[in-house]
C-alpha cells in the first residue's frame, strides 16, 4: 500500500462568487489565483453566466438554500483559511452566506462587492445593497470596491485622491476591518489605490504604473482572490494588499500581449508558470 504523508497542509481557499463561462472573471479567475499563489481553491457558485470578453447575456441564479448546502459540504469536512466573496445577487443570498459565515467564524473575508460588469451590465439586486451593508460588510476583514460601487454604497461620487481617502474612512464606518478603495476610473498615469485600516486609523497609498492594455477582464477577482491568498499564509493586511497589488500588475502586463476574444480579455494569471 502506497504511504502518504500526512504532515503537509494546504492553504485552504474557498470563492463564493458567480461563474464565468468566458474564464477570465469570477471564480474561474479566482480559482486560477489561487492556484498561481499555491493555494488550494474550492467554490461556491452563486450564480452562472453566459458571458464572453464582451457581454453579459445571461444571469442565472442559483438559489439561495444551495449555496448554502455548498458552503456546508466545504466548510464541514475540508475547512478554509480564507475566503473571497464577489458576485451576491439577491437580499436573501447575502443573508445566508453571511449567517454561515458567522455560523463557523472564518477568520479572514475579503468582500468585493461586484454590482455591475465590465460589459456595464447590472449584476446585483437594487434591494440586496442594504443587505451587503447590513450583514455582510460588517464580517469582513477587507471590502474591495472600486469607485462606481464605492459611490453606489455611499450614495456620492468620488472623483479624487482626496475625496478617496475621505470615501474610505467613510466605508469602514460599516464594519469592515480595512477597506481598499481602488482608483482605476481616474483617469491618471498612475493607477491609485487607498489602504484605509480601521483598527489603526491609518492611509495606505498604493501607486503603480498603469498598463495600457485591452485585456483587464477580471482585474478585480484577481485582486481580490490574491489580498486572500496572501492572508491565508499570514500576511499582514498591508502586507497582503501590496503583495497582491504586484502580482495583477505583473499579470495585466504578461497578458497585454495576447489576444482572446473579440472584447476585454483576461490577464495572465500563470504568467510566473508559462508564457
Amino acid at each position: 500500500m502506497l504511504k502518504t504523508n500526512t504532515t503537509k497542509q494546504y492553504k485552504r481557499l474557498l470563492t463564493i462568487a458567480g461563474s464565468d463561462s468566458g474564464g477570465g472573471a469570477g471564480i474561474q479567475a479566482d480559482l486560477k489565483t489561487f492556484s498561481a499563489l499555491g493555494c488550494y481553491g474550492m467554490s461556491v457558485i452563486t450564480a452562472l453566466t453566459a458571458q464572453n470578453t464582451q457581454v453579459v447575456s445571461a444571469v442565472y441564479p442559483v438559489p439561495a438554500s444551495f449555496i448554502r448546502q455548498q458552503m456546508l459540504a466545504v466548510f464541514s469536512d475540508i475547512g478554509v483559511d480564507s475566503v473571497k466573496i464577489g458576485m451576491l445577487h439577491s437580499a436573501e443570498v447575502i443573508e445566508i452566506v453571511a449567517n454561515t459565515l458567522k455560523e463557523f467564524a472564518i477568520k479572514h473575508v475579503v468582500l468585493d462587492p461586484v454590482m455591475v460588469a465590465k460589459s456595464g451590465d447590472r449584476l446585483m439586486q437594487e434591494e440586496a445593497i442594504d443587505a451587503l451593508k447590513t450583514c455582510l460588510i460588517p464580517l469582513a476583514t477587507m471590502i474591495t470596491p472600486n469607485l462606481p460601487e464605492a459611490a453606489v454604497l455611499l450614495g456620492e461620487p468620488i472623483n479624487s485622491i482626496p475625496q478617496m481617502l475621505t470615501s474610505a474612512k467613510k466605508l469602514s464606518q460599516l464594519g469592515s476591518q480595512s477597506v481598499l478603495l481602488k482608483g482605476g476610473h481616474l483617469q491618471s498615469q498612475q493607477s491609485i489605490d487607498i489602504l484605509y485600516e480601521h483598527q489603526y486609523d491609518t492611509f495606505t497609498e498604493l501607486s503603480h504604473t498603469r498598463i495600457q492594455t485591452h485585456n483587464s477582464h477580471g482585474t478585480g477577482c484577481t485582486l481580490s482572490s490574491a489580498i486572500a491568498a496572501y492572508l491565508a499564509k499570514g500576511c499582514s493586511i498591508k502586507e497582503a494588499v501590496s503583495a497582491a497589488k504586484t502580482y495583477l500588475t505583473f499579470a495585466l502586463q504578461a497578458g497585454a500581449s495576447y489576444t482572446i476574444g473579440q472584447g476585454h480579455g483576461p490577464v495572465h494569471h500563470f504568467y510566473q508558470v508559462w508564457d
